[in-house]
């Protein structure tokens, strides 16, 4: 990656994701629009084919791209990102070479347990219901209030 990016950077994140919204809320909160853009892939309007991908591409790896159009994923998405939201000491860890390997192993396995992680509270909570009667959990499940 070149050490000059190319801002804004657009993360692409799951919102249904209580863990991945906790995380896009402090993001929010600490970037500014030139540097960080966010567009949630659960939301019904977003197409991941407009961008080459398909959906469950994405689900399955975090992925960002900057502004030149060049992609980083996993966890290079999660270290850009938290750079431009200033963060980057935090981020500092997924730099080490040594540790790199030990994180890629604790990424997959956390993007492989993630789809399971729905009964967490999710940091929006009620705004995230449709109506009086139910409340959206993932795409595609309700439940009631």
């Amino acid at each position: 990656m070149n050490t000059s990016p190319s801002w804004p950077l657009t993360l692409y994140y799951d919102g249904a994701c209580p863990l991945c919204a906790r995380e896009i809320a402090l993001l929010r909160r600490r970037a500014a629009a030139e540097q960080l853009q966010l567009v949630d892939i659960s939301s019904g309007t977003f197409d991941a084919t407009a961008l080459g991908l398909s959906h469950q591409a994405m689900q399955e790896r975090l992925h960002a791209r900057f502004a030149d159009g060049q992609w980083v994923t996993g966890l290079d998405a999660t270290l850009w990102s938290w750079r431009a939201a200033g963060l980057g000491r935090w981020a500092a860890p997924l730099t080490w070479r040594p540790l790199r390997p030990l994180l890629e192993l604790g990424y997959r396995l956390f993007c492989a347990l993630r789809p399971h992680l729905e009964w967490l509270p999710h940091p929006d909570g009620a705004r995230r219901c449709h109506g009086s009667s139910s409340c959206s959990t993932a795409p595609g499940r309700d439940r009631p209030d």
